[in-house]
């Protein structure tokens, strides 16, 4: 039965009985409105620890991520391969290239000036000076400028690939990071569920990524399943080229909850399996956008 939905801006549109309760994207102004279910007696409070929730009430979630693709996409399927969920990440691809084009002229515009200056004072320590600055500040003003010029990549979940209903999204909290990057997770109302963080030198011995809650805390951590094998990837010609299984832990324990693993298959197909957490300890929501931050994240 469909729902008629009447946004601020006075847009009319129908949906499905399914979105009812959620929040869509009008197709008039772009906002966000919550779909009025239709009949409160009848229609369940779905929530994503509930088990009647027919997105994250599940314990397996299978990933594909779509080939050939300038942004980058992905479709979440049950285990019975049917769809459940559309994630995209924009590239921004042709405002990335104009923004590095922007910063290389800023940065030779900057050593073209002071290199003239210093050749207009000659010869001399104080010329030596300005050529050095004119290095040092090259590299400053491209990154400024790369700042500036460039666009986030936010990460984006929606039930499917129309993207009426966005269901998570993930914010991507600096645009350049060089030791650390931090992504907060949103929930469909806006409800901030936590936060990851990545620190990249670790890396260099084995990839981890930390789950930290509203307040900041770190509750879970993702890294990759095995020591010895990160350590050989990182060490012997093309081992890093095999594929690289994650697991979960909550902070500080060892009990594995969760598995991110890469199916033996040309194209990025992945299987995220929480069955060991029985008591869904682990927020689906949270765990299904680690999964793709695995994949993203790590450029692989």
């Amino acid at each position: 039965m469909p729902v008629t939905v009447t946004c601020g801006c006075s847009k009319t549109f129908s949906l499905k009985d399914e979105y009812s309760g959620r929040v869509v994207k009008c197709p008039g102004c772009g906002g966000s409105v919550r779909v009025r279910a239709t009949s409160p007696a009848t229609t369940p409070a779905l929530t994503p620890e509930s088990d009647a929730d027919p997105i994250f009430g599940r314990d397996v979630f299978l990933l594909r991520q779509q080939a050939l693709r300038i942004n980058e996409r992905y479709n979440v399927t049950d285990e019975g391969g049917r769809p459940i969920l559309f994630v995209e990440r924009p590239a921004h691809f042709f405002r990335t290239l104009l923004a590095t084009v922007g910063a290389i002229l800023a940065a030779g515009l900057w050593v073209t000036a002071l290199t003239s200056f210093a050749d207009a004072l000659g010869r001399g320590p104080v010329a030596n000076i300005f050529g050095i600055l004119g290095v040092v500040g090259m590299f400053v003003v491209f990154v400024v400028a790369l700042m500036k010029l460039t666009k986030k990549r936010h990460v984006s979940f929606y039930t499917s690939e129309d993207k009426q209903v966005r269901v998570l999204e993930v914010l991507q909290d600096q645009k350049l990071h060089f030791i650390t990057a931090t992504f907060t997770i949103f929930g469909a109302d806006g409800t901030v569920l936590g936060q990851f963080r990545k620190n990249y030198l670790f890396n260099l011995i084995r990839r981890k990524w930390d789950v930290l809650d509203p307040y900041g805390k770190v509750v879970w951590v993702a890294r990759e399943d095995s020591i010895i094998l990160s350590l050989i990837r990182r060490v012997v010609p093309f081992m890093g080229l095999l594929r690289t299984n994650f697991i979960f832990q909550r902070a500080g324990s060892d009990s594995v909850l969760g598995e991110f693993r890469r199916r033996m298959t040309i194209l990025d197909r992945y299987v995220l399996d929480l069955s060991a957490d029985r008591a869904r300890t682990f927020d689906r929501r949270i765990a299904v956008a680690l999964g793709v931050m695995l994949d993203t994240g790590e450029r692989r």
